[in-house]
């Protein structure tokens, strides 16, 4: 069953959104008609109707810049997705204080940044939605990513307490993303047959697909969410099961 939401006039900033789970939100919102903006701090490859601006989401002055430009040139925004984040694995007793300020400044920190500047860009034009993208890991203890989790556990929380601070006028949700195919899957997983034992253990048998994440993105920018906010929606085929559920 083909489903396209029409989101033609509204104006999309996906941040991180020129690859991997970024780069299926921006297509998502391209399909269903969206202007789409995305940012990053390097130059993106060109991509027919995304325009990118050179930004870092984690700098007060460059994220006013930026939203000060897709005023300037658009008129408004209508929707965020707070895409930009992610660390390298590191063992959590020895990464250094510097380290640790870095991941947290990138996976919620920033998102609060860009969020406060993009609020005050919706209230001016009649309200707006963002999307914060989470991680199964908010949840699901994990070794090698204690920093991450941690900020993607505090962005679910910021999301719910934002959405119940701007309403009505913005509304606020997040999305959960478990494991999702992208173009770094085989170096971060290793070889097919682990991968496809990795997908093995999802109740839907694989990983997401990046756009599948977007459609998400999509639904809850629309009409269709219009009272759906403070609300964290999973998009990870059902969960990790625990691991003594494939043990014989």
């Amino acid at each position: 069953m083909a489903l396209t939401l029409d989101l033609s006039g509204t104006v999309v900033l996906v941040t991180g959104g020129s690859r991997g789970i970024g780069r299926g939100i921006a297509s998502a919102f391209l399909e269903a008609g969206a202007t789409v903006v995305t940012c990053g701090r390097s130059e993106a490859e060109p991509r027919e109707g995304v325009r990118h601006i050179l930004c870092d989401v984690r700098d007060p002055e460059s994220v006013e810049a930026m939203v000060a430009t897709i005023l300037a040139e658009y008129g408004r925004l209508d929707v965020l997705v707070n895409n930009a984040g992610g660390a390298p694995s590191t063992d959590a007793a020895t990464a250094s204080p510097r380290f640790h300020d870095k991941i947290i400044g990138l996976n919620l920190n920033a998102p609060l940044l860009v969020a406060q500047v993009a609020n005050r860009a919706m209230r001016a034009t009649g309200g707006g939605s963002i999307i914060n993208i989470t991680s199964i890991s908010a949840h699901r203890p994990a070794p090698t990513i204690a920093a991450y989790a941690a900020a993607k556990a505090g962005l679910e929380s910021l999301t719910k307490s934002l959405a119940m601070e701007w309403g009505p006028a913005v509304r606020v949700n997040s999305i959960e993303v478990g494991l999702c195919r992208t173009e770094q899957t085989d170096d971060h997983y290793g070889s097919d047959e682990r991968v496809a034992r990795i997908e093995a253990t999802i109740p839907l048998g694989r990983m997401a697909r990046p756009d599948e994440v977007g459609n998400v993105a999509v639904f809850l920018a629309s009409d269709l969410a219009s009272y759906v906010s403070g609300a964290s929606v999973g998009c990870h085929g059902g969960g990790e099961p625990p691991v003594f559920l494939h043990i014989s």
